[in-house]
């Protein structure tokens, strides 16, 4: 059973479903291996947790919203 791991801050609902199914879709195009056989496991961090260039997600995130 192939396994895709997705590891990032706080995403939407809606993020996640799509992402869930067009990293599905991708690897089973590539890979030819059956959808049934795919588990994905998104694991979402606090944004104040990760971060990048010496900057937290939220504050990237908030500097990207101005």
């Amino acid at each position: 059973m192939p396994v895709i791991v997705f590891e990032s801050g706080a995403l939407s609902k809606d993020v996640k479903r799509q992402l869930i199914q067009r990293l599905t879709d991708v690897s089973v195009e590539i890979t030819g291996i059956p959808k049934e056989l795919f588990f994905v496991s998104i694991h979402e961090l606090p944004d104040d947790d990760i971060a990048v260039g010496g900057a937290t997600v939220r504050e990237i995130k908030a500097k990207l919203n101005r």
